[in-house]
């Protein structure tokens, strides 16, 4: 049984918003939306793995100690639509009561994050507007040493492709063994995906057709394995993906993939 850790996907909608004097705005309403719920669900179909699905802020605000008492207990980490501040930032740099009296330092995150993987850690790192480079930079993956992990290289500039006809994924020949039992025929398109480069330390197993860049690579690190899915798992890029009859077996192929459980091992 796998463990898992899923990081994102997680959102607030606040509104709409009633302008009902010169100086007072206010919002109707507040709802919550876990988007992760269908990658969650297809995780734990088979009854064999556990997932813990947390929104972003609730990663942001552990404290010092928490992330690495969560690299202890889980066997895969998830990272989708989790920015790259949400790693090298700390409430506590906020906290102004300390300021002056303490030095402020923390456990830094991405170190931690690379040397999991390296010691044996499973990590996937998914796609979405706050991922890889994301929108105008948001994502930030790149500049940090989390692009010593990845198995593919993240662009300089914001790498957010998107299509409201959608973009087909096909199999490459790498993909195909790791990939086998699953029909891709009948995958819907995709609307939307960050662009990223082959990596030299990675193997691209999925593709687009129209394109030719990666939507599912992976590598290994060390002792680790990591996995990058470059569109989400969740709507809007994935509001057609989601339904998809054979979702549920992509997902836990991709979490042998990192998990080792079905004999196959990252490039």
């Amino acid at each position: 049984m796998a463990q898992v850790y899923y990081v994102g996907d997680w959102a607030i909608l606040s509104g709409p918003y009633f302008y009902e004097t010169p100086f007072h705005a206010g919002p109707k309403g507040l709802e919550i939306f876990n988007y992760g719920k269908w990658l969650k669900n297809a995780l734990e179909s088979t009854g064999k793995h556990q997932v813990n699905s947390v929104p972003s802020w609730d990663f942001y605000k552990l404290g010092p100690g928490g992330y690495e008492k969560v690299l202890e207990e889980y066997d895969v980490i998830i990272f989708s639509d989790v920015e790259a501040k949400l790693f090298q930032l700390a409430p506590g740099f906020f906290d102004r009561e300390q300021f002056g009296k303490n030095i402020l330092t923390f456990p830094d995150r991405i170190r931690l994050t690379v040397e999991a993987v390296e010691a044996g850690k499973g990590m996937m790192f998914l796609g979405g507007w706050y991922s890889f480079t994301g929108e105008i930079g948001k994502g930030g993956w790149g500049r940090t040493r989390l692009a010593d992990i990845l198995p593919v290289r993240c662009l300089e500039h914001e790498d957010l492709t998107e299509s409201t006809e959608g973009f087909q994924p096909v199999v490459t020949d790498a993909g195909r063994k790791p990939l086998d039992g699953i029909d891709f025929s009948s995958c819907p398109p995709i609307l939307g995906y960050n662009e990223t480069r082959p990596s030299a330390e990675g193997e691209v197993l999925m593709e687009f057709a129209e394109t030719g860049h990666p939507l599912l690579a992976t590598r290994r690190t060390g002792d680790g394995k990591v996995l990058a899915f470059t569109s989400d798992p969740a709507p809007h890029w994935g509001c057609n993906f989601v339904f998809w009859d054979e979702y549920r077996n992509f997902w836990l192929k991709c979490l042998d993939l990192v998990s080792g459980k079905n004999g196959q091992s990252a490039k």
